[in-house]
């Protein structure tokens, strides 16, 4: 196993403001978090040594959201439906290929 605990721990915005400012969960963040967690664990991808993905708080890049990051590359990508979490998930997390359109 590599120095980290996962190869490739994601970590999504999910944070709602009460104020009605822009914010990741007004864009559909929840959904594509639980769809890319069932998708991972239904690949046999979840789990130690492999990928993680996690609910965060606000991660400030609410202009651009909804956000995620891939660590530990520290890449961060945006996303509109489930067409973009596939890619996310068969190009950086399976292949290890950074998806350069949906960088943030």
């Amino acid at each position: 196993m590599s120095q980290t605990h996962f190869e490739h721990h994601v970590f999504f915005c999910l944070n709602q403001r009460e104020n009605g400012d822009d914010c990741c969960m007004q864009k559909g963040a929840e959904a594509a978090f639980d769809y890319m967690k069932g998708k991972v664990k239904q690949l046999g991808l979840a789990g130690a040594g492999k990928v993680r993905i996690n609910r965060a708080g606000c991660l400030d890049r609410c202009g651009v959201g909804p956000v995620m990051v891939v660590y530990p590359q520290a890449v961060w990508y945006t996303f509109i439906d489930h067409s973009d979490i596939d890619e996310i998930i068969e190009r950086h997390l399976q292949q290890g290929k950074v998806v350069e359109r949906l960088l943030v």
